[in-house]
């Protein structure tokens, strides 16, 4: 498709070159863009080449192709784009949990009774470290 835009373009260009013709002292006939001596102008014009059917229905389905391909890209690009946002979100939320676990402090979860039940050192740093691995192993 890009080749037949290409040679649309340069049909005017073309139109528009002079061509001259002559011929030597040992009678063989030149072509060339800048005049000899005693040559003569030679008006060419361009040929409509016409397609039949079957090449403009090849070259609708190649179209067809072209354009699902590219919209199964921008799909495909829009996805990712998608992904990434949510893994960056989880990371931001993962690394937020992490820093507001300081070492030293105590935390705790509300049992049924609304009685605070608090974690181990042991629990605590199990969290951190899961933490950490989760943060690794999604966010590097």
């Amino acid at each position: 498709m890009r080749r037949v835009l290409l040679i649309v373009s340069l049909l005017p260009a073309l139109a528009n070159a002079e061509i001259y013709r002559w011929t030597d002292a040992q009678g063989q006939v030149h072509f060339g863009q800048r005049p000899a001596s005693g040559a003569e102008r030679v008006e060419v014009k361009p040929q409509v080449v016409e397609r039949d059917a079957q090449t403009r229905e090849r070259e609708a389905r190649s179209e067809r192709l072209y354009q699902a391909r590219q919209s199964e890209r921008e799909q495909a690009a829009a996805v990712a784009a998608q992904q990434r946002q949510q893994r960056e979100g989880e990371c931001r939320d993962l690394r937020q949990r992490l820093a507001q676990m300081p070492e030293g402090y105590r935390y705790y979860r509300e049992g049924a009774n609304g009685e605070r039940i608090y974690y181990s050192d042991q629990e605590l740093d199990t969290t951190r470290r899961q933490l950490r691995e989760r943060i690794a192993e999604r966010c590097a």
